[in-house]
């Protein structure tokens, strides 16, 4: 419009002055022919059509360019943010020992990369990058639940991605006592107790707070599983309840067993020695009376005796009502005759046969020496001795695919036998009474049964007993 103007300014000047178009040099000599005024007008028309039709042509490709610039000026901005968001990326922080990680969503216009999960392309759109890998967000899923992982943080095991509820739920131990996540330490580190065999896991203070262990398999009680509850204060678990002995005559088969034994080692014992279950008290009572012997702490479980007493023996088992207690148990008193160097052997009641057994085949040892003439020996060969044939017989006991089960008792208390396959526990609780005398850690027991064991794998059980009669030690 700026030429328009300058033409119509032109045209109203007057004819003196001169007008300059065309080709027509800037001398101020030379002046424009002149012409009729008909010819000037048409002339002035022409110019005036053509300065109109150049001045809309400029307008149309102003607005054209604006259109375009601000097209162009979205583009521009839409990359600028995105390259200000790729410039502001940072790998993901680690927490909690590399396990936790901050998926970063990211917002991005083009899309050649390729989801982890679904390996399809991801294009435009919200997308993760972690893991050295990208996501589409629904792809990046819990392992353990399969829900996508939109939390904050998140947590990792392997190539596997957790929530960090279901990795805690996964991973994160339980107490075996109280079912509770065991607590973390004051350092932050998770702490807890575990058994050295059954790797029952459990929460420190329950070592403090009176929660009771099984008298038999050392196991600690659950909360939501009661354990039975004998008359002299023990507590027993169910399981090792399925074959526990709880009376004398119910023991009688056993004792067979032990004997046969001991015959088929050569080594039987000629005189009939009383064998009686007694509670707690009572084989306490006994321990005082008698004069010679070594018990074991901190709780004796057996005992052979020389002494005359009278000791109070179980008659009937007990039965077991309200709140797993043990009831209506009958007993009676025993009085024991000096007839020979052993007068009787006691085992405390309610402990499981092969345990039951196994204490058994250690009283046994010590009244067969004794009725043998064996001078009076150190505690350690004697008690090593003893432990050493106690594990023997619990050896021949796991390794026979017929050995001699208890079966469940009658209401009456009357116990039977039979031959078959050991259920799986008592096989198992048959391997813990293994580990209990082979890491006793006792300088008697533990360390007595160490020394008699290699004397006997190396020289036999013969030859390691004619080695104690002669000298009162073990061969070397």
């Amino acid at each position: 419009m700026d030429w328009i103007k300058k033409i119509f300014k032109g045209s109203g000047q007057k004819n003196s002055e001169g007008y300059y178009h065309g080709d027509y040099a800037e001398d101020p000599q030379f002046y424009a022919p002149s012409g009729t005024g008909n010819m000037w007008q048409e002339h002035e028309n022409e110019e005036i059509d053509r300065a109109i039709a150049l001045s809309l042509l400029e307008e149309s490709e102003k607005e054209r360019n604006i259109i375009n610039d601000e097209s162009q000026l979205e583009e521009d901005e839409q990359l600028a943010r995105a390259i200000q968001e790729s410039l502001r990326f940072e790998p993901p922080p680690q927490y909690e020992n590399a396990n936790t990680f901050l998926p970063i969503p990211i917002h991005f216009p083009v899309g050649d990369r390729i989801c982890a999960g679904c390996n399809t392309e991801i294009g435009h759109g919200r997308f993760l990058n972690c893991l050295n890998a990208f996501w589409h967000p629904e792809c990046f899923h819990c392992h353990a639940c399969n829900f996508p992982i939109s939390d904050y943080e998140f947590s990792v095991s392997g190539n596997y991605r957790f929530h960090k509820s279901c990795y805690k739920e996964r991973y994160h131990p339980k107490c075996d006592v109280c079912s509770h996540f065991i607590p973390t330490n004051p350092a932050g580190l998770i702490e807890y107790r575990a058994h050295p065999f059954w790797i029952q896991k459990y929460c420190p203070s329950h070592e403090h707070d009176g929660t009771p262990r099984c008298c038999s398999c050392e196991r600690m009680e659950p909360q939501d599983t009661g354990y039975v509850a004998l008359d002299d204060g023990r507590k027993l678990c169910l399981e090792c309840l399925d074959s526990a002995v709880m009376d004398t005559k119910e023991c009688q088969p056993l004792y067979l067993d032990i004997q046969e034994f001991y015959e088929g080692l050569n080594m039987k014992v000629e005189q009939q020695v009383p064998l009686l279950l007694v509670e707690r008290q009572a084989l306490n009572e006994a321990r005082v009376g008698e004069k010679n012997g070594h018990y074991h702490m901190p709780e004796t479980r057996g005992l052979c005796l020389s002494e005359e007493q009278t000791v109070s023996t179980i008659l009937r088992r007990p039965s077991f009502g309200t709140g797993n207690r043990a009831m209506d148990m009958i007993t009676e008193p025993y009085k024991l005759t000096r007839r020979c160097e052993v007068t009787a052997i006691l085992i405390l009641y309610g402990l499981p046969r092969l345990l039951t057994g196994s204490i058994l085949a250690h009283e046994m040892m010590h009244a067969w020496m004794r009725l043998q003439g064996f001078q009076t020996l150190s505690q350690d060969v004697e008690e090593g001795i003893c432990q050493v044939l106690a594990h023997m017989w619990i050896a021949t006991q796991l390794d026979s695919s017929s050995s001699s089960d208890v079966a469940p008792t009658s209401s009456s208390g009357s116990s039977r036998i039979r031959k078959g396959k050991k259920p799986e526990f008592e096989r198992k609780l048959g391997e813990f009474f293994k580990h209990q005398i082979e890491s006793d850690t006792s300088p008697v027991y533990g360390d007595g049964f160490r020394a008699g064991n290699q004397a006997v794998y190396k020289y036999g059980l013969r030859r390691t007993l004619e080695h104690i009669r002669m000298t009162g030690r073990f061969p070397y």
